[in-house]
């Protein structure tokens, strides 16, 4: 089981349902922009719409998972000159790649940030960053609350 609920397979497209593999084809050519609606990627792999629907959330392939995987962090920062400096390298260090940053004004001292971090190419686990992260001077609070 994956930590955050999820149980994900690798499974070979020959053993799956015709339906299922005709889903992912159409998401295929949603992303690629060979199909500009959904109408029309069901209807180029001949597939029906409710199908689509039912499946889409449940079926990617396999290189879009390993490669374009996003967390989003939420923390609670001292107002110290160097806190978000020191957090923005250690994602850097483990290759995470900053998509966005929400700092708000610090208030009594602590600011609320909140991160969105492409982990596809990152070489250390997310439960381990997020344990190096909470450990960094002036961190006072780290929270995982988006996973995709």
């Amino acid at each position: 089981m994956c930590p955050y609920g999820k149980k994900l397979y690798i499974v070979d497209a020959a053993i799956l349902p015709e339906a299922i593999v005709k889903t992912a084809q159409a998401k295929e050519l949603l992303a690629r922009g060979e199909a500009n609606t959904i109408y029309e990627a069901v209807s180029k792999v001949s597939l029906s719409r409710s199908a689509f629907y039912k499946y889409r959330e449940g079926i990617f392939s396999f290189h879009n998972a390993s490669k374009e995987q996003i967390i989003t962090i939420s923390m609670l920062l001292e107002h110290k000159a160097g806190v978000l400096s020191k957090l923005l390298n250690t994602i850097a260090n483990a290759q995470g790649n900053v998509l966005t940053i929400n700092q708000n004004i610090p208030l009594q001292g602590v600011a609320n940030v909140s991160i969105s971090i492409d982990i596809g190419e990152m070489h250390m686990h997310i439960d381990e960053m997020i344990e190096t992260v909470a450990e960094i001077t002036g961190v006072k609070k780290v929270d995982l609350v988006g996973q995709t």
